[in-house]
């Protein structure tokens, strides 16, 4: 079962910008309910897509308090919770982040470090690609930052 996710989200200054758990260095950061982490937004979208278990939204809305200002970890940890319910494991993962600054290169294998601590999976079935948008859009002129992820998931082996 294949689950695709996306999140975006304004940047305003004085935020701190955080990409799958991790701090990026950026004089802009996300403006949004919780954390911001349009990574794992996009991640849980796309594992609740593939399991058939609506959106992120519909679980942790952006007008209950008390969501405010959480760390988007927890989110990720609760729908993984609920595949394990259903015998439900993530196979492999594929993100990519849109963003004009900074540059992520830096970034990239911490990123897919933690994603692999949060969902249990080796980091060799995760990737991670970071663009730019060329200039162009919301995107372009560094007024937000938006993320793609797709995952598949497959029932868990019978031990």
């Amino acid at each position: 079962m294949v689950g695709f996710g996306y999140d975006s989200h304004k940047l305003v200054d004085g935020k701190p910008l955080l990409l799958g758990g991790i701090r990026i260095e950026s004089d802009k950061g996300a403006l949004a309910h919780s954390d911001g982490d349009v990574v794992l937004h996009s991640l849980c979208d796309s594992m609740l897509g593939a399991s058939g278990l609506g959106d992120i939204g519909e679980l942790f809305p952006d007008d209950d308090i008390q969501y405010k200002g959480a760390d988007s970890s927890i989110f990720v940890s609760e729908i993984l919770k609920m595949l394990h319910e259903r015998s439900l494991i993530v196979n492999n993962v594929d993100i990519t982040i849109l963003l004009e600054k900074p540059k992520l290169k830096s970034y990239k294998e911490s990123i897919r470090n933690n994603i692999s601590k949060l969902i249990k999976i080796p980091v060799e079935r995760i990737n991670i690609k970071a663009k730019t948008n060329e200039g162009m859009g919301f995107i372009g002129k560094m007024e937000g930052i938006a993320c793609y992820c797709i995952c598949e998931i497959q029932k868990k082996a019978s031990d």
